[in-house]
């Protein structure tokens, strides 16, 4: 976030932005100063983007198979029009705001007519007093999960106004922002879920859908009591492993505030709204809180053992980890925040969906079976929805020195120059199957700006070749940065050497190994292997020097991948022994993957290699930090 402020005297400043008004510091903040607000490269417009490869596909699968076949009326409407539930939660906040950036992505007239209609039954059910959920007058406000309900509504009809400038959008969203905060104020004692779990995440989605809201209306108010009624800049974020007392290790929950604060620190950039951020980075990072897959958690809360069983993974928590890396990376400019969202994308996200789009997961588990959640309300669904629709949003953005690409798929988005003129980025690439990438800039004159490629850190190096002949070579983990002259046509072509690796297992996963192809992880699929039937997974030892691939294989992916490796049976006496099983390895979103870590005869073994995205720490004993 640039140098550490220093804390004293008020100031107020001057934002020249669009859409921040200019205001002064609320009490409490310290010092800050206009050069610390540096510029964070901005995300496309959402129709400046068209999308192919496994992420368009994904898009085009969600709103095809997902989105359009919901019972809107029985699953979703229904409660807030009838509102006379005690507890419980649908998620058409969510839901709506998915439909909401999916439409102003495509432009398809049928989600176009969907939010619409969502829209205008919401603003016919809300009541004079501005409530709109589902609850009964006696547990409005105050039993689980009214506020956090509100709060999505809040956040989706704001965001419809912001992509289609809809007046009776944002009325209706102020009035139930002003219904919390009217309610919430005259009983500030008051503990949403009569404190069964820690507040945030009872409220989870607040503070991000009243910044919004004090975007898109101009009124500070809803920024005030962001900060000085929830206290967001003062809130003392733990990392608390496990599920137990009043639930505060809850990953979503907390990196949907750690996001709140880091949208705030545009505002008012003060290192204390980093300090939530900084630490799920070094837990993730360097305190084994992330697996291999790009997931984390285990039963929605923080976990560093590296099991990968049943409760792993929430795919909110995947969704708001994807979400939170794109705000750490638009700021901190970091290579390394998208190596991380790549992995999580290709494997912990897209394993959450069955391929063909419909089912979604609760949990996306590594070691055994794997199963779908049964109803399309609720929060993964709908945050599963929200994070493919926000996906345009991370492939290219546009810096105060030129363009940055991030995401290598087949598509076209379209950015703004420092000098105001519009380029296009074109790619075309079969990504993350193939390392080729060829980008070509469309722009109506030549003009001189820097452009960024991420070269992913499972590369040791890079080749890019450039227009006139002229090719360099790039290092692995960070952005080749090129400035130059660029004339309208030109293109680039970028080589990243991609092979097979063994990747070596931590914690539980120690003396085995994964084996994955760039941002890719591979997995075992019983189903496909009659011959593994009533054999635990878990004890087969493969025989490395086998491993063949990668090779084409359509079951999981159109152009996806697979690979073979030989293995001996449970018990077996290896090496001497010949192997029993050709294991025909899939990529992780297999609906039915159930392994991806495998015994090795020598755990030692000069080949295999470690995570090049984590870098473990055995410092302290991590159950410690439940205790600060």
């Amino acid at each position: 976030m640039g140098r550490k402020l220093v804390f004293g005297t008020l100031v107020c400043l001057v934002i020249m932005t669009a859409d921040l008004p200019m205001r002064c510091a609320p009490s409490g903040f310290g010092e800050l100063f206009a050069s610390d607000l540096r510029q964070a490269w901005e995300s496309p417009a959402p129709h400046e983007v068209q999308l192919g490869g496994e992420i368009g596909r994904r898009i085009r699968c969600t709103i095809e198979e997902n989105l359009l076949k919901l019972d809107l009326d029985r699953d979703f409407l229904q409660a807030f029009r009838v509102r006379n539930k005690k507890d419980g939660y649908v998620g058409l906040g969510k839901l709506l705001d998915s439909i909401v950036r999916l439409a102003a992505h495509t432009k398809d007239a049928r989600l176009i007519e969907m939010k619409d209609r969502i829209v205008g039954e919401l603003c016919q059910l809300q009541e004079p007093d501005g409530y709109l959920g589902i609850m009964e007058p006696q547990s409005r406000m105050w039993k689980l999960w009214d506020i956090h309900e509100m709060s999505y509504l809040v956040y989706a009809l704001a965001s419809n106004h912001r992509f289609f400038k809809e007046q009776r959008s944002l009325e209706c969203g102020k009035r139930l922002a002003d219904y919390i905060i009217r309610n919430w104020e005259a009983h500030p004692e008051a503990k949403p879920g009569g404190g069964s779990i820690t507040v945030y995440m009872a409220v989870t989605g607040l503070e991000n859908a009243f910044l919004l809201l004090a975007e898109e209306t101009g009124e500070t108010r809803y920024r005030d009591f962001v900060v000085n009624f929830r206290q967001l800049p003062e809130w003392d974020a733990r990392i608390v492993v496990g599920r137990h007392g009043d639930i505060e290790g809850h990953i979503y929950a907390y990196l949907c505030r750690s996001i709140a604060q880091l949208r705030l620190s545009s505002v008012y950039p003060e290192e204390r709204l980093w300090r939530a951020s900084r630490q799920a980075l070094d837990f993730l990072l360097h305190k084994e809180g992330l697996v291999i897959t790009g997931e984390c958690g285990d039963h929605e809360c923080w976990h560093d053992t590296q099991a990968g069983t049943i409760n792993l993974g929430e795919t909110c928590a995947t969704a708001y980890l994807i979400r939170w890396l794109d705000e750490l990376l638009r700021r901190e400019k970091k290579s390394l925040y998208g190596d991380l969202m790549e992995r999580a994308i290709y494997n912990g996200l897209f394993a959450a969906q069955s391929p063909d789009g419909r089912s979604i997961r609760y949990y996306t588990p590594f070691d055994g079976p794997r199963k779908y959640f049964p109803s399309d309300t609720y929060c993964c669904p709908n945050n599963y929805r929200r994070i493919i629709a926000e996906l345009p949003n991370f492939v290219a953005y546009a810096t105060p020195e030129g363009i940055a690409v991030n995401l290598y798929t087949e598509g076209r988005v379209t950015l703004h120059l420092p000098s105001g003129q519009r380029v296009a980025v074109i790619q075309r690439t079969d990504y993350p199957s193939d390392g080729r990438v060829t980008i070509a800039l469309d722009l109506g004159a030549e003009e001189s700006f820097e452009t960024r490629l991420r070269i992913p850190k499972f590369c040791d190096h890079a080749r890019i070749d450039l227009p006139g002949g002229e090719s360099l070579e790039a290092k692995g983990g960070d952005w080749a940065v090129l400035k130059r002259v660029w004339k309208p046509g030109d293109v680039v072509t970028l080589n990243l050497p991609m092979g097979l690796r063994f990747v070596k297992g931590r914690r539980a996963q120690v003396g085995r190994v994964a084996i994955m192809y760039g941002p890719l992880v591979f997995c075992l699929n019983r189903k496909d292997h009659p011959d593994l039937k009533d054999v635990d997974l878990r004890l087969l030892t493969i025989v490395p020097e086998s491993l063949t691939g990668p090779f084409r294989d359509d079951s999981v992916r159109p152009g996806g991948l697979a690979c073979e490796v030989k293995a001996w049976s449970p018990g077996a006496w290896y090496p001497q022994a010949q192997p029993a099983y050709t294991l025909r390895l899939t990529e992780f979103p297999d609906p039915s993957g159930e392994a991806i870590y495998f015994h090795v005869p020598n755990p030692y073994d000069v080949k295999f290699v470690d995570d090049e995205l984590i870098t473990p720490v055995d410092v302290e004993d991590i159950s410690s930090v439940a205790q600060r």
